[in-house]
C-alpha cells in the first residue's frame, strides 16, 4: 500500500490478535473484502499470553456458567478436528487431600464436564489411585487419590497466525506494524487513519468496522465504548521450568486460597505453570511477571510436587493482559471469561468485542460476522465449523470434516518416509509447526543443503524466507517466540544473531 492512499473495504477489523484474526478469516471466508489492522505483530500480546490451553474451563462450573462451559466444550472439539498439528489431546490429574473439597462434589463436577457437551475425541473422567499410575510419580507421596479428565493443548500463537493466513488465502489484507490513529463515522462508512511502524500513513474507508484490539478496546481513538460497559484488565503471568515430571500428564493443582494452577509439559523439555490473576492499570505493551507471581507460582507446585521449585529454577516467563468483560466480580479469577459484542446497529454498523476467551474464538467470529452480513448485504452462511485452517487438511478420518488429532503420529511417520534426508526432530518441529503446509516449505528441496545455511542451530534459511514471505514474520522475536518457542532452545545469544542476520537480508517486497 502506497503512503496517502485510500483503500475501500466492507470490514475494517482493529486487532490481530485470535478475536480480530478469527473474525477476519469468517468474514473473508464469506466474500466480504476484509482488512486486518494490528499495530504490532500477530498475537504479540494477550493471545501469546495464554496458557495454551483449549478447554472447557471445568473452575467456571464453581461459578455457575453451565453457559460459557458448555459453549467453550462444544468448540473444543470443533477446534480439534481443525488443527491437529498445532493442538491435540491433553490429560489432567487433580491430586486430591482431605482439606479440599469432598471427592463426591470433584465427582460431580467432572459427570458434568463429561456431558455438557457432545465429546468424541477426549476419553472421560475417572477416579485414580496415585501410588498405581503413572501421573504418581512426581507427587508427594501423601497424594493417594486423584481424578483425571481431558481437555487440549494449544499453539497460541501460531493459532492465531493460521487464522489470518486463512483470510488472507480469502483475499483479505492483513496489515501488521499499522497503527489505526483515528477512526471517524463519514455516513456511509468508517474512515480510519493508520500509521504504519515506517512512518508512512494510509486511508481505509470501510463500510463496518468491528473493534477487536483487546486491552487497548476501551482505547479505540474517537470510539469511546457505549456508556455502562467497561473492561476489566487482568493480568496473567505464567513460569516455565526444565521438565519436573517424567511423564506426559498434566496437572490441576487446586489452591488455599480457592485459585487453580496449571502445570503442562511445554515443549518437550520443560515445564509451564500458570496462571494468576492480578487487576492491572498500566500500559498493557509493558505488562510483566513481578517477583510476587513467581514465588505464588512455585509455592503453588511444592505444595504438591516432590520436587521443590525456587525462582531460580525459571528459565522463561511471560505476562499477558487479559480483557475480561467487567460483571463487577469479588476478584479478578471470579470475573467472567465469556464475551459480549456491544453492536452499534445505526449506520455505520460497529461492533465492539469484550471479553472472551481462546477456545471460543470461533464462534464469537461467527457471531460477529452473522450480525455485520445482513447489514452489507452478504447472505453467505457461516461456514468455519467443518473448515480445516492452513495446514489442517492432513489428517482425514471416516470422511473429510473429521480430522483425528489422535493420529497426528502416523502421518508424521508418513512424512518421514516422504523426506527421508531430514533429521527425525526437524521433520517432527515442522510436522507441528506447519501441519501439511511444510510441503510449500519443503517444496523443491530434496536434501539437507536445500534448506540453505543455519542460521541458528535448527533453523535454516528456507525456513526463514518461508516464514517471512507467509506468515508476516518481521523480527527475531516474531520468530523464536511467537511463529516457534526456539528461543527456549537455544543460547541467549540467539536474539541477537538472527536480527543481524534479518537485517543484512532483507527479502525485496516486505516491509
Amino acid at each position: 500500500m502506497s503512503p496517502q492512499a485510500t483503500f475501500d473495504c466492507d470490514l475494517l477489523v482493529i486487532g490481530g490478535g485470535i478475536n480480530g484474526a478469527g473474525i477476519a478469516r469468517d468474514a473473508a471466508g464469506r466474500g466480504l473484502r476484509v482488512i486486518l489492522c494490528e499495530q504490532h505483530d500477530l498475537a504479540s500480546h494477550t493471545s501469546s499470553a495464554s496458557t495454551k490451553l483449549i478447554h472447557g474451563g471445568l473452575r467456571y462450573l464453581e461459578n455457575y456458567e453451565f453457559g460459557l462451559v458448555r459453549k467453550a466444550l462444544r468448540e473444543r472439539e470443533v477446534l480439534l478436528r481443525s488443527a491437529p498439528h498445532i493442538m491435540g489431546p491433553l490429560r489432567f490429574v487433580m491430586p486430591h487431600w482431605h482439606e479440599q473439597r469432598p471427592a463426591w462434589l470433584i465427582r460431580s463436577g467432572l459427570f458434568l464436564y463429561d456431558h455438557l457437551a457432545r465429546r468424541v475425541l477426549l476419553p472421560a473422567s475417572e477416579s485414580l489411585a496415585l501410588a498405581k499410575h503413572p501421573s504418581g510419580r512426581g507427587l508427594q507421596a501423601r497424594f493417594g487419590r486423584g481424578f483425571a479428565y481431558s481437555d487440549g493443548w494449544v499453539d497460541d500463537a501460531r493459532l492465531v497466525v493460521l487464522c489470518a493466513m486463512a483470510a488472507a488465502e480469502r483475499g483479505a489484507q492483513v496489515l501488521t506494524r499499522h497503527r489505526v490513529e483515528h477512526l471517524a463515522d463519514c455516513g456511509d462508512g468508517w474512515q480510519a487513519g493508520i500509521r504504519a511502524a515506517n512512518g508512512t500513513t494510509l486511508r481505509v474507508r470501510a463500510r463496518a468496522a468491528v473493534n477487536a484490539a483487546g486491552p487497548w478496546a476501551t482505547r479505540l481513538p474517537d470510539v469511546p465504548l457505549p456508556p455502562g460497559r467497561s473492561l476489566r484488565l487482568v493480568k496473567g503471568s505464567h513460569i516455565v521450568v526444565p521438565r519436573l515430571f517424567a511423564h506426559d500428564y498434566a496437572y490441576l493443582f487446586q489452591q488455599p486460597d480457592e485459585r487453580v494452577v496449571f502445570a503442562i509439559p511445554y515443549e518437550h523439555d520443560f515445564t509451564l505453570i500458570g496462571t494468576t490473576d492480578v487487576d492491572y492499570a498500566g500500559d498493557p505493551a509493558k505488562v510483566g511477571i513481578d517477583d510476587a507471581e513467581i514465588q505464588y507460582l512455585c509455592d503453588a507446585v511444592n505444595r504438591f510436587a516432590e520436587r521443590r521449585l525456587a525462582p531460580s529454577d525459571v528459565v522463561w516467563h511471560y505476562a499477558g493482559v487479559r480483557p475480561l468483560l467487567d460483571d463487577h466480580a469479588a476478584s479478578a479469577s471470579a470475573t467472567t471469561r465469556d464475551y459480549l459484542l456491544e453492536w452499534q446497529p445505526a449506520a455505520p454498523p460497529l461492533i465492539h468485542v469484550l471479553g472472551g476467551k481462546l477456545t471460543t474464538f470461533r464462534q464469537l467470529a461467527e457471531d460477529v460476522v452473522d450480525r455485520l452480513a445482513p447489514r452489507l448485504g452478504n447472505t453467505v452462511g457461516a461456514w468455519t465449523r467443518q473448515a480445516p485452517l492452513p495446514g489442517g487438511d492432513n489428517l482425514l478420518a471416516n470422511g473429510p470434516h473429521v480430522r483425528n488429532v489422535l493420529h497426528f503420529g502416523d502421518w508424521v511417520e508418513q512424512q518421514g518416509q516422504r523426506y527421508p534426508w531430514l533429521p527425525a526432530a526437524l521433520l517432527h518441529r515442522y510436522a507441528r509447526a506447519y501441519g501439511s503446509r511444510l510441503h510449500t516449505l519443503l517444496a523443491h528441496c530434496e536434501g539437507r543443503a536445500d534448506l540453505g545455511d543455519a542460521v541458528l542451530p535448527g533453523l535454516h534459511v528456507r525456513e526463514l524466507e518461508y516464514l517471512r514471505r507467509h506468515e508476516w514474520a518481521r523480527t527475531a522475536d516474531d520468530i523464536l517466540w511467537r511463529r516457534s518457542k526456539l528461543g527456549l532452545h537455544l543460547p541467549a545469544s540467539a536474539t541477537a544473531t538472527l536480527q543481524d542476520w534479518l537485517d543484512r537480508n532483507r527479502l525485496e517486497g516486505l516491509t
